[in-house]
């Protein structure tokens, strides 16, 4: 039960995550300071404050405010807590991503009549893709690990049935550890090597000037 709350939670994570983060480096690359400085702002800020602190303020604090549908459940808030933590990181690939690919490339797609949504879509993304999927497996075994936080709050995944079984088995303390970290291995490891895949296949592209 605990490997699968686990693999729950950073599976709806780096969904959401993933999709808010992709929203956000895209909106970063445009040439608009009131966008651009408060979705800065945002990344910085929750990239420079501990992740146990956005949990505690989503779970406990947020039902402070008297509104109802803030009134969250454990499962959601750990969810929706790593899902922004997580969007900031994969915002930042998404940007420097975007801005690796020449401008011109955006231009001449322009000057044929194409939107500078078309031209995004169609024209500057599929080539940034190539450069996000290499750095996004390692962000991803990071929230994989990160997901032991959550237990805090009292979500019953891999560590905290781990320290359920300790408390039954205190003299097994050793092997239940052990297999506690053998089934985080067993679900990153395949992370990883889909991440060196990708760095091996794409890691080195050169992208047309």
């Amino acid at each position: 039960d605990g490997l699968w709350m686990t693999v729950k939670i950073s599976l709806f994570t780096i969904f959401f995550g993933s999709l808010l983060g992709v929203v956000v480096g895209m909106l970063r690359t445009l040439d608009y300071a009131v966008i651009s400085y408060p979705l800065g702002a945002f990344i910085h800020a929750l990239r420079g404050t501990p992740f146990l602190i956005h949990l505690y303020l989503v779970y406990f604090m947020l039902p402070l405010t008297g509104i109802s549908w803030l009134q969250l459940e454990a499962f959601p808030a750990a969810v929706i807590a790593l899902s922004l933590y997580t969007s900031t990181y994969v915002a930042e690939i998404v940007r420097s991503a975007i801005q690796a690919v020449p401008r011109g490339q955006s231009e001449a797609a322009r000057s044929t009549g194409m939107t500078a949504l078309q031209s995004m879509w169609f024209v500057v993304l599929p080539q940034a893709v190539k450069l996000m999927i290499p750095p996004m497996g390692g962000v991803y075994v990071i929230i994989i690990k990160g997901t032991s936080i959550v237990s805090v709050i009292g979500i019953a995944e891999l560590v905290r049935a781990g320290e359920h079984a300790t408390q039954r088995h205190p003299k097994e303390m050793m092997m239940i550890y052990g297999l506690t970290a053998l089934l985080y291995f067993a679900y990153c490891y395949p992370v990883l090597r889909l991440a060196r895949w990708a760095e091996t296949k794409f890691g080195s592209v050169r992208l047309p000037s």
